[in-house]
């Protein structure tokens, strides 16, 4: 049967546009994918490291300027900075804040940790106490384990600590691994300490009552764990920094399990967890660094965000569960909140 020419033309113009319109549904289809809202804050203080940034009760966001020796607060309501100076030679590393509202910053130059309350402007100090093997004496990050207690790496000094904020009473306990470089750490609702120890393939666990330290090798003996998260179900997470990998430990089982992380030269880096039981971490190696997310109940990463002043390098990160956000602090002198998906 011949049919007219412009039944032909009409149905070739038919075909290219179903052909055409097929990307276009893939990409809305994309385009409703969970995002991560960043939003970044200039830090009033230039080239000063502004980071470890954790969540006080009354909403403001404390941080420490490592390389500006300070401790520093940010309305994020009235996005307002507020600086207050540290002892000399300070050198803070990390600060937590306690449901009391006051700052402990890790003294890393000067081995000391203090308490500041922000009322009388004042510090209480805390000197970290000379131990066999332990030297320098650097508080490195801090982990509050809910029983009146702050645990604390010391990376040169390859130990780890813990405060007893009433009594300011402070044991020291070294890592039996040389050159372990212990730096990221957390604890459990039961006060059980999990720490990373960079220089080495292991991670390392206290016991709160004893504090006997216990060293867990991972399944690859090149791994070097950076910094640590923990979920709900019980297991520890990690990212190794060097071979780009991010890794649970399941205490109940002593098995493993490794994802590669998206980027190929990643370096995982600043790591928490979410109240969904999702895994956060930036990749520091690309630049503009990468917020990734990683859900364990389906196994699969979610879609990465830039870090949009670039990052330079995000070194560590908490999660803020009344606003489901992210907050972080960057090499390029930036505050930086991430909203998360649902």
């Amino acid at each position: 049967m011949n049919r007219p020419a412009f039944f032909h033309a009409a149905a070739a113009a038919l075909l290219a546009l179903a052909i055409g319109a097929l990307p276009v549904r893939a990409l809305a289809q994309e385009s409703r994918a969970p995002t991560v809202q960043i939003q970044e804050w200039q830090v009033p203080w230039p080239d000063t490291r502004p980071r470890d940034p954790y969540l006080a009760p009354d909403g403001r966001i404390w941080f420490v300027g490592q390389l500006g020796n300070y401790l520093a607060v940010f309305d994020p309501n009235t996005e307002a900075f507020e600086r207050y100076e540290l002892p000399e030679g300070t050198k803070p590393h990390t600060v937590v804040v306690d449901d009391d509202g006051l700052p402990w910053i890790a003294g890393n130059g000067n081995g000391t940790i203090l308490r500041f309350d922000p009322d009388s402007g004042e510090y209480t100090t805390y000197e970290v106490p000379e131990t066999p093997g332990v030297k320098p004496r650097d508080p490195h990050t801090f982990a509050f384990d809910d029983h009146g207690g702050i645990w604390f790496t010391m990376q040169r000094g390859n130990a780890i600590g813990r405060i007893d904020m009433d009594s300011g009473a402070i044991r020291v306990i070294p890592v039996p691994t040389d050159g372990a470089l212990p730096y990221g750490i957390l604890a459990t609702d039961s006060g059980r300490a999990w720490a990373v120890l960079l220089g080495t393939n292991k991670i390392a666990e206290v016991e709160p009552g004893t504090l006997e330290l216990t060293e867990i090798a991972l399944p690859r003996e090149q791994a070097r764990p950076r910094r640590i998260g923990l979920t709900d179900d019980g297991r520890v997470w990690y990212g190794d920094f060097t071979q780009a990998y991010i890794g649970a430990y399941d205490p109940a089982t002593g098995e493993f399990e490794e994802w590669k992380t998206p980027s190929a030269r990643s370096g995982p880096y600043a790591m928490t967890t979410d109240d969904d039981g999702r895994v956060w971490f930036v990749e520091t190696n690309p630049q503009p660094n990468l917020l990734q997310g990683f859900d364990p109940a389906t196994g699969k990463f979610l879609p990465p965000t830039p870090i949009p002043s670039g990052g330079q390098t995000v070194r560590h990160m908490v999660f803020d569960p009344g606003t489901d956000s992210l907050w972080f602090g960057t090499d390029t002198n930036r505050l930086g909140r991430a909203r998360l998906p649902d």
